[in-house]
């Protein structure tokens, strides 16, 4: 079978726009998400130049989009800190969605929609875009902030109240019996699948990522990685859930292991490039002329997400208990819909519930609400006293891992028989470190000991940030391998680039190499064994011990000398 050449042409045509789009967001300092919904239009079938053949292809590639960022921040939580706010997610989340009708219904009723008009677009505005909300927490450091978890938490009640309104949306104006027997249906299968499933998944999953680590192969890895999953969200969308829901669930098995952050690093780069790809097809399903057609019936839309829904979630989370400074914030994180508020409408549309001129407004919606919510989210803090979201007192401080690392300490890359003997001295001696290990065992034993540590390969960033890298006094990197260890080397001094660094090299060739990458010092263990050697044969004929030292110390700058001459 011939591939087909227009897809390739698309898929370079989408990708060109995500950078072009990408890099005038980052011209103009405005979310990346932004450039690329705009990067869609300009490649959409709705605006002149360039446009593609194949979108629904896209609409598929944009789901595995969706999956890894969903996983990335189930890897990023736990089952702790999503227990934190339970009520105001489980509770807080269906009272929103229920005054987000009625407060439509009141709307329309003034204006002149149909109840059953008025009750689809409630339910429409209703859902906030999980997608987009996490991307613009993560891109802002804000994942871990109480209202990051908070928003988190909202959004992913809703995804599940999604299944329930997509039976029930279609029978409005015919509720009976069976159409609520259905939904109990479809709800107690859900439950009775997920359960033994996540209870199954819960203990074979770490025990799969466990052998793997051992292999230390990291292809085989970052694929068992993605079977996990793929295979998670496939599960919960057979069973009618959605797919973010399962991705998310398979993150939060294996964020609970301490293969989370090794991971993430993993998957870094080809999530952002399938988070990318769903931004761009948001943008090419936008039609520039209903903006002209429908603007009354747009404006009143955009104006119940932004106010209407701001208010509504900012006076459900103030009920919980929280700040007002924390449902403020988590009101702004809530204006806006997405991927979800797609389904509904479709399926209302379907029903005949509402009209083509509806489902456009609401594409159309979704695009200015997303640029909009990403600008308040960047600089309401600003206009409100100049305070970041990240930053304000006493309640938005990232809530702290368990394990976190002393600031002013060791990080020590490698943990052999070399990188284990320096643990020792520097335990000996109260100093405080953190390893970076890809030997599973090796962590395990160190969490035992209560050491702290992180599982995976010293090169990623995502890593040497968490072992907190720009603040060690010292590092060491104790790996045996010269390709690995220039790597770390190099990635250590993008970060910090004043810090000393140790590292140990078998030849000159090799120390010359870390040396040049930004190696503080270099120890080679050839040169110091014959050192040690030469101490102890003079040592053996009474040669003084200072004629010894001195000769001893001539040697190593004659072979640091050697070494640089080469």
């Amino acid at each position: 079978m011939l591939p087909n050449p227009a897809f390739f042409v698309d898929l370079a045509t989408v990708f060109l726009a995500a950078v072009a789009g990408g890099l005038l967001a980052r011209f103009v300092r405005q979310p990346l998400i932004l450039g690329y919904v705009l990067g869609g239009i300009a490649i959409g079938p709705f605006t002149p130049g360039p446009t593609i053949h194949e979108s629904h292809m896209f609409e598929l590639f944009a789901e595995i989009g969706v999956i890894l960022l969903m996983f990335s921040i189930g890897l990023e939580f736990s089952v702790k800190d999503l227990m934190r706010v339970k009520w105001v997610a489980l509770a807080g989340g269906p009272l929103g969605i229920l005054m987000s009708i009625g407060l439509a219904v009141m709307v329309g009723s003034l204006i002149g929609w149909s109840t059953t008009q008025s009750i689809v677009i409630g339910a429409v505005i209703s859902m906030a875009s999980t997608m987009v909300l996490a991307r613009l927490l993560l891109d802002r450091g804000e994942l871990q902030t109480k209202h990051g978890r908070v928003m988190i938490g909202i959004t992913l009640v809703e995804d599940v109240a999604v299944v329930v309104m997509t039976v029930l949306v279609p029978a409005l104006g015919e509720f009976n019996s069976g159409r609520l027997l259905l939904i109990g249906q479809a709800l107690l299968k859900a439950f009775l699948i997920l359960a033994p499933f996540g209870y199954f998944a819960a203990k074979v999953i770490p025990a799969i990522m466990t052998h793997i680590a051992r292999t230390q192969n990291q292809e085989l890895f970052l694929l068992v990685t993605l079977a996990i999953s793929l295979g998670t969200a496939a599960v919960t969308q057979m069973i009618g859930l959605s797919l973010a829901l399962g991705a998310f669930l398979a993150g939060l098995i294996i964020s609970a292991s301490e293969y989370g952050h090794e991971t993430l690093a993993r998957l870094l780069s080809l999530r952002d490039a399938f988070v990318a790809l769903f931004f761009v097809t948001i943008g090419i399903l936008i039609d520039p002329r209903v903006i002209i057609d429908n603007l009354s019936l747009l404006a009143t839309m955009i104006g119940l997400i932004m106010g209407g829904m701001f208010m509504i979630w900012t006076t459900v989370v103030r009920l919980f208990g929280y700040s007002w400074t924390t449902a403020f914030l988590v009101g702004i994180g809530l204006t806006q819909i997405g991927e979800f508020s797609f389904v509904l409408v479709q399926v209302a549309k379907a029903a005949g519930h509402v009209g083509i001129e509806v489902y456009n407004a609401t594409l159309a919606a979704s695009l200015f609400t997303i640029l909009a919510n990403a600008a308040l989210v960047r600089y309401v803090p600003s206009w409100l006293g100049g305070r970041s979201l990240a930053r304000l007192p006493h309640e938005a401080e990232p809530w702290p891992p368990e394990n976190e690392p002393p600031r002013q300490h060791v990080v020590l890359c490698g943990f052999g028989r070399v990188g284990s003997a320096l643990g020792k001295a520097l335990e000996a001696f109260n100093f405080p470190y953190v390893v970076i290990d890809r030997d599973p065992d090796i962590i395990r034993r160190l969490q035992i000991r209560g050491t702290a540590c992180l599982y995976g390969d010293a090169s990623h960033r995502e890593l040497l940030t968490k072992a907190r890298v720009e603040d060690a006094s010292l590092i060491i990197v104790a790996l045996p391998e010269i390709d690995p260890a220039a790597l770390v080397v190099t990635r250590i001094r993008a970060i910090n680039p004043k810090a000393p660094i140790l590292s140990r090299a078998h030849g000159q060739a090799e120390a010359g190499r870390l040396a040049e990458v930004g190696s503080t010092e270099v120890i080679q263990p050839e040169v110091e064994a014959a050192a040690t050697l030469i101490r102890h044969a003079l040592n053996w004929f009474a040669v003084p011990k200072d004629h010894i030292l001195n000769y001893v110390e001539r040697y190593r700058q004659s072979m640091e000398a050697k070494r640089k001459s080469s």
